[in-house]
């Protein structure tokens, strides 16, 4: 390999390098903007509850109130946990991206070697 040949796979590779950083930086703002309104909504929706809660005049309507956060708590959160596996799996997808034809070329030029030694 040629120094003109070393300059150019430098290149290549950094280039590669900052595309695929450029996508987690992305992803991983959008991952955050996510766990921050999760988080606002979570604690609104507890602090509306608590006021439910405080408000109630007999056991068994602080039962159903509690009842009531409970449930909408747990859907909430795996629509959320669900949601954030979504975002984690883009994230992992953009960032293999600018490595994705990097890795075919490889593979070409690896199994054209391994033919032509066959041949030879």
């Amino acid at each position: 390999m040629n120094s003109e040949e070393m300059q150019k796979l430098g290149k290549d590779s950094m280039d590669m390098a900052l595309t695929s950083f450029g996508a987690v930086a992305k992803n991983a703002q959008a991952i955050a903007v996510e766990v921050v309104d999760y988080s606002k909504k979570s604690f609104e929706d507890s602090a509306a509850a608590w006021e439910k809660l405080m408000g109630a005049k007999t056991l068994e309507k602080a039962m159903e109130v509690q009842s009531a956060y409970l449930k909408s708590s747990y859907e909430d959160f795996v629509a959320e946990a669900t949601k954030l596996g979504e975002l984690y799996v883009d994230l992992a997808k953009e960032a293999y991206k600018p490595f994705e034809g990097a890795l075919a070329n490889k593979e070409k030029q690896t199994a054209y070697a391994h033919a032509r030694a066959r041949e030879g």
